[in-house]
């Protein structure tokens, strides 16, 4: 698959380049693809990348994934990833970014990518107003209901990541204001004490360039050479 550069600037020299992937991708393809790029880069010494995407609608499931959490596909498509996590839904209106990123050249530490993706996203939804919260052993990021149910917590952005070699590939997902009923299909990331939101829900009118000019933004002060600018 060719990946394009579409819409966006160029970076600071040492950033990863964005890029736009416009439509809404298919998931096979783009899979392939990734990992094809993310091989490149060890063996290559390509460059490091993040594509920005919407996937057409699509249920995968993580090397965690349980089939008794998959409750009614329905007619949407499902694939087993190589990712870690379980299951989680893309579709329209969620912002994917996949980070193929050398963190030979950073920190070559699972823990330390991972919390930096969600310190990422924090910082992005941020910028709407949206104060994210991590939760203890559950990757992605969470907010209070916005349905003011006491104590609960909503899941507004997911992360599931593969490393290979110390390569980073696959990501997050960010729900701007996508089709919530279609997590109903599925036990989102196999946690059944929250629902799934957005920051549409959250009342963010901003559109999908708004928040990919807050994902670029935000990116360097989160991966810099040690996680930390």
């Amino acid at each position: 698959m060719s990946v394009t550069p579409h819409n966006l600037d160029t970076q600071t020299p040492g950033d990863p380049t964005f890029h736009h992937i416009p439509g809404y991708a298919p998931y096979t393809p783009i899979i392939e693809a990734m990992q094809a790029h993310a091989a490149a880069i060890r063996s290559q010494n390509a460059e490091e990348v993040v594509w920005l995407l919407e996937h057409a609608p699509v249920l995968t499931g993580g090397t965690s994934a349980s089939e008794d959490d998959l409750v009614n596909a329905g007619d949407i498509p499902t694939h087993l990833a190589g990712r870690g996590g379980q299951w989680t839904y893309h579709g329209p209106g969620q912002r994917v970014a996949y980070v193929m990123l050398d963190l030979t050249r950073r920190q070559p530490d699972v823990r330390a990518y991972v919390s930096a993706l969600e310190s990422w996203i924090i910082d992005v939804i941020g910028e709407f107003g949206v104060v994210g919260i991590r939760r203890a052993g559950l990757p992605g990021i969470w907010v209070p209901s916005p349905d003011n149910t006491p104590g609960q917590l909503d899941k507004i952005a997911a992360i599931g990541v593969r490393i290979s070699r110390w390569v980073t590939w696959h990501g997050i997902a960010i729900n701007l204001d996508p089709d919530l009923s279609a997590f109903d299909r599925i036990i989102p990331c196999g946690v059944r004490d929250g629902g799934v939101t957005s920051l549409a829900k959250l009342g963010v009118t901003a559109g999908m360039d708004e928040l990919d000019a807050a994902m670029k933004a935000h990116f360097r002060a989160n991966f810099g050479s040690d996680f930390g600018g």
